[in-house]
C-alpha cells in the first residue's frame, strides 16, 4: 500500500492510476490523516437482457398450462 499526502497526489495523479490499475491501493493523506483510498473498480456487471427479449424467445407448446394441468388430473396417471 502507498501513501502520498493531498499536494503529492495531486501533482502525480497519473501515476498513482497507473499504481492503482496495477492493483495497488493507494492512500491519501491530508494532515498526516487518512482521507481517501483508492482502489481498482470492479468490472461492469452484464447487462441482463429485457423481459420482452426473454418472452418473445419462449416457444408456445401448443396448449395452455391449465389445459394441460386438467388433462393430468382426469387421466389415471394423476
Amino acid at each position: 500500500m502507498h501513501t502520498f499526502s493531498l499536494a503529492e497526489a495531486k501533482a502525480q495523479l497519473s501515476k498513482l492510476i497507473e499504481l492503482v490499475e496495477g492493483g495497488e491501493q493507494v492512500t491519501i493523506t491530508k494532515r498526516g490523516k487518512a482521507v481517501v483510498r483508492l482502489v481498482k473498480s470492479d468490472p461492469p456487471r452484464k447487462q441482463v437482457p429485457s423481459l420482452a427479449e426473454h418472452r418473445a424467445g419462449i416457444q408456445y407448446q401448443g396448449e395452455p398450462a391449465a389445459e394441460f394441468i386438467r388433462k393430468m388430473r382426469e387421466s389415471d396417471r394423476y
